[in-house]
């Protein structure tokens, strides 16, 4: 009877070596989640479930399994979750997780609207208005287009910002926004809607953006310029992680 040796095909990958046990870190349902690599991965867990936990352990196998880490993004709501997630992923598995993009979406917005931001009219010195700046001027053009006297109805600067804010988030009209959720200022709807535009038009003339528009501009980018958004889903390779509180 011979006897064969099978070889591998030097034409065949090599399988990867993980240093970490997965199998015992983690249970069925955060391994099937951090070792998930072909496609996109809708995962849906409650509070108390190991999200962070299962993301920290997918980042580390995805670099463990060849994924550069340049090529990863790791999208949070604050900008200490993503940075402890990228500290515990290098006590995993070493300074190899540095090179990973994370941070809030806001934060990756501005990176990538500050790098691509011309193809939509976006010079990069923009400067980002915080929610006091941003009341400042609205309550400022609201005084320009005499909407200020007090005996008017009419919403003051905080409340203006929410509702533009709220327009811009849920992508509806200021009028609909109005109706729905401030129904007292239904009378006011096209000076509020006037306001909006002129809020608008200061921000574009002085090369402002508020958070709203950090999200609203970069969803213009990547709707308008097919060759960026050709350059940022390459960049990425596909790798998006995003944890849902």
């Amino acid at each position: 009877m011979k006897s064969y040796i099978l070889k591998r095909d030097p034409g065949d990958p090599v399988p990867p070596k993980f240093s970490l046990d997965y199998d015992a870190e983690l249970n069925p349902g955060q391994l099937a989640a951090a070792c998930a690599l072909e496609g996109p991965v809708l995962v849906i867990a409650g509070a108390g479930s190991g999200k962070t936990r299962t993301l920290v352990y997918r980042v580390a196998r995805l670099i463990e399994s060849g994924i550069p880490p340049e090529s990863i993004l790791l999208l949070t709501f604050t900008r200490k979750a993503a940075q402890e997630m990228i500290q515990r992923v290098g006590l995993l598995i070493g300074g190899r997780s540095e090179s990973v993009t994370g941070g809030t979406f806001h934060s990756v917005a501005n990176m990538l609207l500050r790098r691509y931001g011309r193809a939509i009219g976006l010079e990069p010195g923009f400067t980002i208005l915080d929610r006091g700046d941003s009341e400042d001027v609205i309550n400022l053009l609201r005084t320009q287009h005499g909407l200020h006297d007090k005996a008017r109805h009419f919403p003051r600067k905080n409340t203006l910002n929410e509702i533009f804010s709220k327009a811009a988030n849920k992508l509806l009209p200021v009028e609909d926004v109005v109706l729905q959720e401030f129904p007292q200022f239904e009378e006011e709807i096209e000076d509020l809607q006037q306001l909006q535009r002129a809020f608008d038009a200061y921000k574009r003339q002085r090369l402002l953006v508020d958070y709203d528009d950090l999200l609203s501009r970069l969803r213009e980018l990547l709707a308008s310029d097919e060759h960026v958004r050709r350059r940022i889903s390459n960049w990425f390779a596909g790798w998006r992680l995003r944890m849902t509180m």
